[in-house]
């Protein structure tokens, strides 16, 4: 893989994804920061961005996507492609919060939160895996959380979609290493970025309203969670560690945090199961990392 990668990032209008936008193109990666819209919703962040980019010279291209759209996912990832030439790393960042007692989560609310927040990185992945094959590398980053490791009380759907996600990149990451390309989870703890700005919050209130006290929980949760955020540029300093981590070097989990939660301990011992269960199926040496040519390829 090249010391310069060619990045897409989802999810580059605001927050994690504008700081990885600029974090990586100031190292000189070529960054496709993609968002829903950039001509209307989102016109001002994506002015922003270009106006950056010339400013400063920096290898940044704003693409639309809508990560909730095969189509617009393909046009994207056809159009870095058609520009690049290639795509080194696929980073699925796009996503939000939604906070409140289960029982009040419609199920389209919960319907729409797993589409973006999981179904979005399959569409992503689909669309960009045959270019990585035929590369013989490349890097799947997966931007979970900490909630896709513990439980919270009232982000339980929030937590759901984050350990699906979590699963999903773990089975790619067995997949796929054979074939010379990584997928790798980033989980953030908390973090001072617009996601609680942009929280949704459970539509049901005649359910909220029969919990009691309890139904105080969500409120609590999310002015503790934001009292407590850390600086995020940490965690764009993380990601731009492990695109630059060389190929074969990377860990599967990354837990980056102003607070140690012990999910450090989870994932330890989830790798020792993980590792044992891989043996006691024959399957330990088919999911090893391969460098250089790729399993089945000519």
């Amino acid at each position: 893989m090249n010391s310069k990668q060619v990045v897409l990032i989802t999810g580059s209008s605001t927050g994690f994804g504008r700081l990885f936008t600029e974090t990586l193109a100031r190292k000189g990666h070529t960054v496709f920061a993609t968002m829903r819209d950039p001509a209307g919703r989102n016109a001002k962040n994506a002015a922003e961005i270009r106006t950056l980019a010339e400013k400063d010279s920096l290898p940044i291209h704003v693409l639309e996507m809508d990560v909730t759209d095969d189509a617009s996912v393909q046009r994207a990832v056809d159009a870095a492609i058609a520009r690049a030439g290639r795509i080194d790393v696929a980073i699925n960042n796009a996503g939000y919060y939604l906070s409140g007692l289960e029982e009040a989560v419609t199920t389209e609310q919960a319907q729409r939160l797993m589409d973006t927040n999981f179904i979005g990185p399959v569409r992503v992945n689909r669309a960009v895996l045959p270019h990585m094959r035929r590369q013989r590398s490349g890097v799947l980053m997966h931007m979970s959380s900490g909630a896709g490791r513990v439980v919270l009380p009232s982000a339980g759907f929030y937590c759901a979609s984050k350990f699906a996600l979590e699963a999903l990149a773990e089975a790619y990451s067995y997949e796929l290493a054979a074939q010379g390309i990584e997928s790798v989870i980033v989980e953030p703890g908390q973090y001072e970025t617009p996601v609680f700005g942009n929280t949704v919050m459970a539509a049901d209130q005649a359910r909220t309203d029969t919990y009691g006290a309890a139904k105080e929980i969500p409120a609590k949760l999310n002015g503790l969670l934001s009292s407590t955020a850390g600086n995020a540029q940490e965690v764009a300093d993380a990601v731009l560690r492990i695109i630059e981590t060389p190929a074969g070097e990377k860990q599967l989990r990354y837990f980056v945090s102003p607070q140690d939660f012990g999910l450090n301990k989870i994932n330890a011992l989830a790798k020792q199961v993980q590792t044992s269960m891989l043996e006691a199926f024959g399957l330990a040496a088919d999911t090893k990392f391969r460098k250089g040519k790729a399993a089945g390829s000519v």
